[in-house]
């Protein structure tokens, strides 16, 4: 699990994240994080040839949810 520290910088350092870089942190396999891209787990941008995943939406999504979940 990430602190909160690190959370932050990542999503203001990298709000897009290459596919293999976004499967590294979060620690799947990059062919795991690939297929649910493809699937469309993931928000993604296409920047020229490239697929990235939009860090900062899913932490966007990941904080909506945890607020549905507050005590």
């Amino acid at each position: 699990m990430l602190d909160s520290t690190l959370q932050v910088g990542i999503s203001v350092l990298a709000p897009l994240m290459a596919v293999d870089a976004f499967a590294a942190l979060i620690g799947l396999e990059a062919s795991v994080v690939r297929a649910q891209v493809h699937r469309g787990y993931w928000p993604t941008v296409k920047v020229g040839k490239r697929l990235l995943v939009n860090v900062e939406a899913v932490r966007l999504k990941a904080a909506e949810r945890g607020a549905e979940y507050a005590l």
